[in-house]
């Protein structure tokens, strides 16, 4: 019985825990509508976060965090992978991608 409660307080806590700022970043991207590439987003983060002496391809840093953050929102139903210009399993795409929000 005492690890229902555990389990339900690390589902709270879950809840309430601050979002990733990469998801922020990408749910900000999605917002306006349209496909917007991963690349963009790992650019945007770059450029919010890059030191002057850092060099000009430091975004790519940033895109291994994208990738696992989209996959993660579109498991939820929160965004949606596109390829080709259609709506990919999140759990099996290869290639290049872009992020949307769910169609209707």
């Amino acid at each position: 019985m005492a690890s229902d409660k555990s389990n339900n307080t690390s589902d709270q806590d879950q809840e309430n825990a601050p979002e990733d700022p990469v998801v922020t970043y990408i749910l900000n991207a999605v917002d306006g509508g349209g496909e917007v590439s991963p690349n963009h987003i790992a650019q945007k983060i770059a450029s919010d976060r890059s030191k002057p002496t850092d060099p000009n391809d430091i975004w790519r840093k940033y895109m291994t965090a994208v990738r696992q953050q989209a996959i993660h929102l579109a498991r939820t139903g929160r965004i949606e992978i596109v390829r080709k210009g259609a709506a990919v399993d999140p759990n099996d795409f290869k290639g290049l991608y872009k992020l949307r929000l769910p169609q209707k």
